[in-house]
């Protein structure tokens, strides 16, 4: 039996680590689907708080975060935070925010100075599809 243990263990990580790989980024985005902001863009200036308004093409749906649907995802909105690893569920933090309920609008509060936004685009999971949808990163300044 104490031969078998490290097989047990190496066939036991082997099997955890193939459902999550296999498990990240295989949700499949439609060609050409992309996702936009609609009420702001790269250098504006804004005063805090503020409306951030999200778009998608009409190639894809939004939905609910739990909401297993083919071509449908929700948004995500990165502030001041590169784009997250699309291998990864997104961090739900301060600086990644989760519209769950199929939001496609959030009002921000943020200090004076400059910031970045990007929006991405998620599956159910909160991985990026298996090619991901995202925005340009844009620099707004909040006076």
């Amino acid at each position: 039996m104490k031969s078998m243990l490290p097989l047990w263990c190496v066939t036991a990580s082997a099997l955890v680590l193939g459902v999550t790989l296999s498990y990240a980024g295989e949700t499949p985005s439609v060609d050409g689907t992309r996702v936009y902001f609609i009420n702001i863009k790269h250098n504006d200036q804004v005063e805090s708080p503020f409306l951030v308004q999200l778009g998608l093409s009409e190639q894809m749906g939004v939905a609910p975060a739990a909401a297993d649907w083919p071509d449908t995802g929700h948004h995500h909105l990165v502030i001041n935070s590169p784009t997250p690893n699309p291998n990864k569920s997104i961090p739900k933090d301060k600086v990644h925010l989760h519209l769950n309920m199929g939001q496609t609008e959030v009002t921000l509060d943020l200090p004076p100075g400059q910031h970045t936004l990007q929006a991405v685009f998620a599956d159910y999971a909160h991985i990026m599809h298996e090619d991901p949808i995202v925005s340009d990163t844009i620099t707004i300044t909040v006076k």
